[in-house]
């Protein structure tokens, strides 16, 4: 009898000296401003081979510690530290915003937004500039040139601004790159649509709104994009460079340069029963403070 209950035995004794374990992630996002590196080199030497060669930098996926530049405890307690400290420091950089920049640029946006709140959806107008100034990203589609779907439509996220925070134009900006396949789409055909939900902010998750639900706002610009002239450079830089600070170290290789969206229409949704098309005068005229 004994005999026939002693694996049964053995198989509780097992689990009982058991540790349990947790999964982690392969690679962190999630980067606290005091492990930003603030000087690492980022020479157009550097960069551009960690940027356009995807097997440089990710080749090996360094744990979340590794990333971080902290050390790791494995299972048995032992501390195991970062294999190469040069190379998380740099990866933690490269895809980290400056966060003590970002974080006055972010404090200063949310109140002077939150404040008031979203402006009422009978003023289409300034509502259409409330959306403008505050997102920071926008879906660019253009008419692709790609190969297998040469003529169809090709959608595309781009970080943007139509100003420094307390300066709105209502002229949306971008600082673009001739590698990506929206910069070819726009030398065949310059025409493409820009578009904003405010569900990129907090209104809609505070109101339960679905990004879909109609009170939750949506704007389309479309119209032509052209390439900054010289004499508005300034005030892109300025722009760009305010509200996306890592902008301003991505590495000169990639010959990035500013274009802006002349508008044809600007298209909002912001309430149950229709659609806005607005003015551009009344576009141009309302403010978004």
């Amino acid at each position: 009898m004994t005999a026939r209950y002693f694996p049964l035995a053995l198989f509780a004794s097992v689990l009982c000296l058991c540790r349990s374990y947790t999964l982690r992630s392969s690679v962190s996002w999630v980067v606290s401003s005091s492990d930003v590196v603030e000087d690492a080199d980022l020479s157009e030497e550097v960069a551009p081979a960690l940027l356009v060669d995807g097997a440089g930098l990710w080749k090996q996926a360094y744990p979340s510690s590794n990333v971080l530049g902290d050390s790791e405890e494995r299972p048995g307690g032992e501390l195991v530290k970062p294999e190469d400290d040069n190379v998380a420091q740099l990866s933690s950089r490269l895809f980290s915003y400056r966060l003590e920049k970002v974080k006055t640029s972010t404090s200063s946006s949310t109140t002077s937004s939150s404040s008031s709140g979203p402006p009422p959806h009978q003023e289409t107008a300034r509502t259409a500039r409330y959306i403008a100034h505050y997102s920071d990203w926008g879906h660019l589609a253009t008419i692709s040139t790609q190969d297998k779907i040469k003529g169809l439509p090709f959608g595309n996220i781009f970080s943007v601004s139509d100003g420094p925070l307390d300066n709105s134009t209502g002229v949306i900006y971008f600082y673009v790159t001739p590698m990506d396949n929206t910069v070819s789409d726009l030398i065949n055909n310059p025409y493409a649509s820009l578009t904003f939900s405010e569900a990129e902010g907090e209104f809609c998750r505070q109101m339960v709104y679905d990004p879909e639900d109609p009170r939750c706002a949506r704007l389309t610009l479309t119209g032509k994009m052209v390439e900054v002239a010289p004499e508005e450079l300034v005030f892109a830089k300025e722009a760009m460079f305010s509200r996306h600070p890592v902008m301003a170290k991505w590495p000169v290789g990639h010959k990035w340069f500013f274009m802006k969206l002349e508008l044809v229409q600007v298209w909002l949704q912001d309430w149950i029963g229709g659609v806005s098309l607005i003015p551009l005068e009344d576009y141009f005229k309302a403010t978004p403070f």
